[in-house]
């Protein structure tokens, strides 16, 4: 080799001219993937659609800048959350589209905190691995339960006084048609071309719809103006509940990114290792920007970072590619009006459904971790993430509390000593 020659193992995160062509390629692909996965996302958050899209490409070019300087990880590929869309439908709900630009910023802030002195490994002590499963998997539930309206909804003029009329029927076997034609797809592309069925389920719908009238995506052209995010509260008590919910988003997106890099590092074409902290930091100043414009959240997704990854990505500029892919539809948002909502309804029902199995990730650690996994998805759905987890985490400590304390005799000063010992160790995250 020929000391002109970059070792790849070594070389720039950024970018490293023998991979352009593969780079360019994946971009491509994994940014058309994104793009009904980030609107669907974005509808179950009750954000606008260009805005979900404005985020990922702001999140998208402070990825490939932080990866010249700091990478986190080669292959991760940036997005908006399906697991921080319930949350942020809440946020929305509870304190008005206008002050969540400010709950986002507060986010970011808390993540900048969590950043500087490498928190994440201590949030990763005080909430298991398992519980986060268990709160995805709720999360994935709402989705699927959310979006299954969309495969039977059929336009207007079509509405009869009988719900199962010939235009319904049509809607539904089109619908069960997609749903096996996706998964078939997925099952067989998987772990060659998983962007395969998203490709064929926004392809054949298009063309579907030219022949078959059906309810089709909305997309509002809403302006994208920078404006500080200043909080508009007219009752002084909200700010208690304001800073819990920006510190439970903040913990949550911090979680599921951690999580992304453990998978993210398996996948990585030369095994390269990850720098959780420095994903953090490309985190918390995406989501800080994208605050200034009314963006969301953003973390390296798993779905969009595998795919890249399989798309034949090699380093930081596919996600440069990705950004400027779905730019092209932040400008021209009148094309994602040819994306029939049955569609999108099979791709976020397929996201919720494979969030839900990641119950199974949690069996091999024993009989309790899948229960209370399962039973913290269960009160997600039914009470919402705030309460759900919250509930998880003290049976989980009452348990341990009754085990320690009735079966070991252990004091509860001991117990309490080997509860903070855990803290001093720390997590393993970089």
């Amino acid at each position: 080799m020929s000391q002109n020659t970059q070792n790849p193992s070594t070389g720039s995160a950024a970018f490293q001219s023998q991979f352009l062509i593969r780079d360019l390629q994946a971009g491509i692909i994994t940014g058309t993937m994104a793009i009904p996965l980030s609107a669907g996302i974005a509808l179950m958050s009750a954000y606008p659609i260009k805005v979900a899209l404005a985020t990922v490409v702001f999140a998208c070019l402070v990825g490939w800048i932080n990866a010249w300087f700091r990478p986190g990880n080669y292959v991760g590929a940036p997005g908006v959350a399906a697991g921080l869309a319930p949350v942020l439908a809440l946020g929305v709900a509870t304190f008005g589209m206008d002050n969540m630009a400010f709950v986002i910023f507060l986010t970011a802030f808390m993540q900048s905190v969590i950043w500087k002195f490498n928190l994440q490994k201590y949030i990763l002590v005080a909430v298991p691995e398992y519980l986060v499963e268990g709160l995805l998997a709720g999360v994935g539930l709402k989705i699927a339960i959310n979006f299954f309206a969309m495969t039977y909804e059929i336009p207007d003029g079509m509405v009869t006084e009988s719900f199962w009329n010939g235009a319904r029927i049509q809607m539904v076997s089109i619908s069960l048609l997609g749903m096996i034609a996706f998964i078939f797809l997925f099952s067989k592309f998987q772990t060659r071309q998983p962007a395969v069925p998203y490709f064929f389920l926004m392809v054949a719908g298009a063309i579907l719809a030219q022949f078959i009238a059906m309810p089709m995506l909305h997309v509002e052209d809403v302006p994208l103006r920078l404006s500080l995010p200043l909080p508009y509260f007219d009752d002084m008590r909200m700010w208690l509940y304001v800073i819990g919910f920006a510190a439970m988003l903040a913990i949550i997106d911090v979680i599921e990114q951690v999580m992304s890099n453990a998978a993210i590092q398996k996948i990585d074409p030369l095994q390269r290792r990850c720098n959780t902290n420095n994903s953090l930091l490309a985190i918390w100043i995406a989501n800080m920007g994208s605050s200034f414009f009314g963006g969301m959240t953003n973390l390296d997704g798993l779905a969009k970072s595998t795919t890249n990854k399989l798309a034949g990505a090699y380093t930081k500029f596919s996600v440069l590619v990705v950004g400027l892919v779905i730019l092209f539809f932040v400008v021209n948002t009148q094309y994602l009006e040819f994306l029939p909502k049955f569609s999108l309804a099979v791709i976020m029902i397929f996201t919720g459904w494979k969030m839900i199995l990641g119950l199974l990730h949690v069996a091999h650690q024993g009989q309790y971790a899948l229960m209370l996994a399962t039973l913290c998805a269960l009160l997600v759905y039914r009470l919402g993430i705030f309460e759900g987890l919250l509930l998880a985490l003290a049976i989980h400590g009452f348990v341990n509390y009754v085990i320690l304390y009735y079966v070991h005799n252990i004091k509860v000063s001991a117990i309490v000593r080997k509860y903070l010992q855990r803290f001093s160790i720390g997590g393993g995250a970089d």
